[in-house]
């Protein structure tokens, strides 16, 4: 069975993946049989609050403020980052190799997305909600656990992807929907399901499939089968699949469950093997 090719793939050039490589990962790719890899690297303008404690050892790209614990990513090297794509490209001719964003929280910083999407040709671009206010700032949702009711964590959340996608035409693909269930606490909120929140889910991927974006069956955490269906009810067009990952040997995880999915909820691959998998019907 061939794989869909993997949409969301961070490098070192990501804040957060020190420890990724664009070269690896196009060698990972090849002996996985991957047909395209699509290179989506962290461009965020948020500055946001993080307990010092979780700053991940593999954040290298920004600065942590310990004073007031804050968190400012650098920015991003677009030149850079467009060169090692090409070189990939040279070097391994029998991968479809796809240059990207992951735009973090797009419709705050319109000027700023603005002047990196002019930089060069992006051919994959990701939205992605990373932060929720916090009095008078922002940050994680996994930081609001313990804090906040879980429920209300992932209501806001919902709320605030479908103000998102409204308002912003920057990027084709909305990542991971169910961010905050990453953080979810089984222990302390029991197992999640997504009937207790169908209202915001429906209202949230109405908002998407009307801006005529595609929803990305993230793998990190497996999207629940009950939201990709709910996608292809409200008139969703298609998917994409995204492992989010950090380093080469994430590349693709779950893919065969994730493709799995997208057929029994009624998508296909189109024509080109990069191409996002639209609805059948």
């Amino acid at each position: 069975m061939t794989l869909p090719a993997d949409s969301h793939v961070h490098t070192e050039w990501s804040w957060d993946a020190a420890h990724g490589s664009m070269d690896r990962t196009c060698a990972r790719a090849l002996e996985l049989g991957l047909p395209a890899v699509a290179f989506t690297e962290h461009v965020d303008h948020t500055v946001w609050s993080l307990d010092r404690s979780h700053v991940d050892e593999d954040a290298h790209l920004l600065t942590f403020t310990s004073s007031d614990g804050l968190v400012t990513p650098g920015p991003f090297d677009a030149a850079g980052y467009l060169e090692a794509v090409a070189q990939c490209r040279e070097r391994y001719p029998g991968l479809r190799i796809l240059s990207g964003l992951e735009l973090g929280e797009p419709h705050l910083h319109s000027e700023a997305v603005g002047r990196v999407l002019a930089a060069g040709t992006f051919d994959r671009i990701l939205g992605s909600l990373h932060c929720l206010p916090d009095g008078e700032g922002w940050t994680e949702p996994g930081e609001l656990f313990g804090r906040r009711p879980a429920a209300d964590i992932v209501r806001t959340y919902l709320g605030d992807v479908a103000a998102m996608v409204a308002v912003d035409d920057t990027f084709e693909v909305l990542a991971h929907v169910d961010y905050p269930v990453r953080s979810w606490d089984e222990t302390a909120d029991g197992p999640f399901d997504p009937a207790e929140f169908e209202a915001e889910f429906l209202h949230a991927l109405e908002a998407v499939a009307r801006a005529g974006k595609a929803l990305e069956i993230n793998t990190v955490l497996p999207l629940h089968p009950t939201v990709v269906r709910w996608w292809h009810d409200v008139g969703g067009g298609a998917v994409s699949f995204g492992s989010d990952a950090h380093d080469p040997a994430s590349l693709a995880r779950r893919f065969r469950d994730a493709r799995h999915l997208a057929e029994a909820c009624g998508f296909r691959p189109g024509r080109d093997p990069h191409d996002l998998w639209a609805r059948t019907d």
